[in-house]
This record gives structure tokens, C-alpha cells and sequence, in this order.
């Protein structure tokens, strides 16, 4: 039996690229699962991303309510993901979770902040505030579950800096349970979809720790986020509808900080403009842009620019990295 506490990967292990492996895994790891949690309790900041997801699947199958997530709307998710987590976890799986509305103490820290790297800084630090801040509510916990995959552990050699809960002090005394630590991305999708997650979890899009914080860009105000979070939320739809999302690695909006004029209803409007981003990779450090079809851009842009308040004009990014990355900040 593969030893899943090891920090590297066996040479012997194979992908797990099937249903079959899927399920073999799932077997060893509820086991394995049950042997070092014992009647421990088990903490987990479920983000809702694919990782945390099914990390906290895993555990509901071994553990069942020995396990508390903690899922923190930190205002900066995109359309319906809150919802969805706890529709998921909370009413299908019946796990014990903890929903924090954050949103104002987030978007209160971040208010008038407009550099890339503080905005990401405010961010993480608030979430580990916020994380403890529940983990000390709680009586008995001595395990702390992590979505750590193996790319992490090979560009790392860390704890999963995006999941925020590596800087939590020292006196919670936490033991670490990460069972997926050895998987990559695939294989963890695999798993995802053994253990029954939706598809819409399971093959979610790379999305960054900050969430549209960075895809909205400069410093954040609520309407502007709002119109990144509607405008993203079109942008999904069209591209599910017309089975693009199977073939656009990843795709999302963006709103810069600041305005150009336009005319909306007969009237002139200064508004702001909405940036479409599709692109192909295959490793992230190189990409490219996917070419959408004109007329689905229009479509895009008519919905965009009628649906979305304060918004008159949609542009589309075409640079691939380099020279640009894949985000805007």
C-alpha cells in the first residue's frame, strides 16, 4: 500500500486516469484517513475550489462529522459559488459547516487600496485572521486539512500558500492531514468525480487566491466588483451554452479603473468598459489566446453591455504571455 504521509511520489504509482483507479484511491485513503485521524477532530477551510472540494469529500466519507468546514465569503468569489458550496456540502453531503459572511470586513481593508501585491497581502492576512478567529470557537479540533497537491510540494516545499491557513500561530498546535498531496491537478479531478462532486466543481477553472480581487483592477470598489462578478457570470454561461468551456482553458472579465464615455438608452453614459480574457495553455508559464468567433464576441457584448449596470464598452484581450500574464495584476 502507498504510504500517502510520504512527501514524495512513488516511482511505482500510477496515474489515477479512470473510475477504477479513482475508486482504489478513495479506498486507501479513507483508510488511511481513519488510522491517523483515529477520534480526532478535523478542521478545513473549504474554499469552494476544486482541491479544498475534494480534500473535504474525502474526509466526509472517512470521518463523516468529525470534520468542520469553514467557508468564507470574502465578497471577492464569483456568482453563485457560496451558494453552491453550501448546497453541496451543507445540504447533499450533510457535513458540518460554517458559513462567514466577511464581506464587509474585506472589502472595509481594502477600500481605496490599488497596488497588485498589497490588495494580495490584505487578502491572505484577513482570511488567516478570519480562519482563526472560527478555528478558537471550536473545542476539541487537533487535525487541520489542506488541499495541498503535489505541484505544490515540488514549487513550494510548503504548505498551499493559497488556502491561507500556513500562517495560523503556532499554540493551535494543528496536526496536518493532506490527502491528496501526492495527486496532480488531473488525477485530483478524477478522484472528484468518483466521489460524486458536481461537474461544475470538479472542473472549475484555475481561479486565483484573491479571487476577482485582482480582476478588479486598481482599487476595488463594490460596484465596479459587482459588475466584474455579472459580467463573469455572462461571459460562463455563453461559454458553457456553446460547449466552449470544454475547450478554453480558462476564460473570465476583467474592469480596469477607469472610464470612457458611450451612450446607453438615447443618453450619453461614462461608464466603464468590460475586458474579455480566453486562453489555451498547457503549463501556464507560456499562453496564448483562443480566437472566439466574431459574432459570439457580439453576442457577448450586446448581453454585457445591456445586463450589466455602468458598463458601455467591451474590449478583448488578445495577448498571449508573454508579453502579458494570464491575469491582470
Amino acid at each position: 500500500m502507498i504510504d500517502f504521509n510520504a512527501n514524495k511520489r512513488p516511482e511505482e504509482m500510477e496515474r489515477i486516469s479512470t473510475p477504477a483507479l479513482a475508486n482504489a484511491f478513495i479506498d486507501a485513503q479513507v483508510e488511511a484517513l481513519r488510522k491517523q485521524i483515529g477520534d480526532g477532530k478535523v478542521l478545513l477551510a473549504l474554499s469552494g475550489g476544486v482541491d479544498s472540494s475534494v480534500v473535504a469529500a474525502l474526509l466526509i466519507r472517512a470521518v463523516g462529522k468529525q470534520l468542520t468546514c469553514v467557508h468564507v465569503n470574502h465578497g471577492l468569489l464569483r456568482k453563485g459559488e457560496s451558494e453552491q458550496v453550501i448546497d453541496v456540502f451543507r445540504n447533499q453531503m450533510d457535513a458540518t459547516l460554517i458559513y462567514v459572511d466577511a464581506v464587509d470586513r474585506f472589502l472595509d481593508k481594502l477600500a481605496g487600496v490599488a497596488e497588485p501585491e498589497q490588495k494580495r497581502k490584505i487578502i491572505g492576512a484577513e482570511f488567516i485572521r478570519v480562519f482563526e478567529e472560527e478555528a478558537r470557537k471550536l473545542e476539541g479540533i487537533s487535525f487541520l486539512g489542506q488541499g495541498t497537491i503535489y505541484p505544490d510540494i515540488l514549487e513550494s516545499d510548503g504548505v498551499k500558500a493559497h488556502h491561507n491557513v500556513g500562517g495560523l500561530p503556532e499554540d493551535l498546535n494543528f496536526q496536518l492531514v493532506e490527502p491528496v498531496k501526492l495527486l496532480y491537478k488531473d488525477e485530483v479531478r478524477v478522484v472528484g468525480k468518483a466521489l460524486g462532486l458536481p461537474d461544475s466543481m470538479v472542473y472549475r477553472q484555475p481561479f486565483p487566491g484573491p479571487g476577482l480581487g485582482v480582476r478588479c483592477v486598481g482599487a476595488i470598489t463594490r460596484d465596479r466588483l459587482e459588475a466584474v462578478r455579472e459580467s463573469d457570470a455572462i461571459l460562463r454561461q455563453e461559454f458553457y451554452k456553446h460547449g466552449l468551456d470544454e475547450k478554453v482553458w480558462q476564460y473570465f472579465t476583467v474592469v480596469p479603473d477607469f472610464k470612457t464615455t458611450g451612450i446607453t438608452d438615447g443618453k450619453r453614459t461614462y461608464d466603464w468598459p468590460v475586458v474579455i480574457r480566453a486562453i489555451n495553455t498547457v503549463d501556464a508559464v507560456t499562453a496564448e489566446p483562443y480566437e472566439l468567433n466574431f459574432s459570439f464576441v457580439q453576442k457577448l457584448v450586446k448581453r454585457i453591455t445591456t445586463e450589466v449596470p455602468h458598463v458601455n464598452r467591451v474590449l478583448w484581450d488578445v495577448t498571449p504571455k508573454p508579453s502579458a500574464t494570464i491575469e491582470w495584476e
